[in-house]
């Protein structure tokens, strides 16, 4: 310390807030991060330090970025072409220099009667679309009705030969006669 009150020049740089102090500072948090925390080394750390080295190949992650980095511009070059291809583009309000007039207005109508075309287009495919699913709604309406019609059949089928079954005399027997055309009916079905 000076007279004045202020640091002299041997003890500067080692004030606490100097660049020696943050230094010194930041050596020291990578090394503990190195060595897994502030206890140091661990032994199952220290066990696979070498394996871990192994692992590491600069010629991989050299090719793993140039992998990416190509991925990435294969994409932006595949948006521009789709940019390019798309034919509903919005005319804009520029001005053409008076050469190139004509051209532009050519452009403009070929523009134009692609996107007509382009709508036409969309119009026969979307009414092609309804006519198929007016088709198939309309198949699945008579599949449901035949099943339907099949059923009540069926049911009134039942229905009488469960009347016939259940006749009885004037004295309370059951009628026979049913009975045993039903057994017979079924015999001659499991047969042939």
């Amino acid at each position: 310390m000076t007279k004045g009150g202020g640091i002299s020049n041997e003890n500067q740089g080692k004030k606490m807030g100097g660049q020696d102090f943050i230094k010194n500072k930041k050596k020291m948090k990578k090394n503990m991060q190195r060595l897994g925390g502030r206890g140091g080394l661990s032994l199952e750390s220290f066990a696979n330090i070498k394996a871990r080295n192994e692992n590491y190949n600069p010629s991989i992650i050299k090719k793993q970025r140039e992998f990416y980095k190509n991925a990435k511009y294969m994409k932006k070059y595949k948006r521009s072409l789709k940019q390019h291809e798309q034919p509903n583009i919005p005319p804009t309000d520029e001005r053409p220099l008076e050469g190139e007039n004509e051209t532009n207005e050519r452009d403009y109508v070929n523009r134009n009667k692609r996107s007509k075309k382009n709508t036409r287009s969309l119009g026969k495919l979307y009414e092609k679309k309804r006519e198929e699913e007016e088709k198939a709604r309309m198949e699945r309406e008579a599949t449901i009705q035949a099943k339907k019609e099949e059923r009540q059949k069926s049911e009134a089928r039942r229905r009488a030969l469960k009347e016939k079954m259940y006749k009885k005399t004037k004295s309370g027997q059951p009628v026979m006669k049913y009975r045993i055309e039903h057994l017979l009916e079924t015999i001659q079905g499991s047969t042939t």
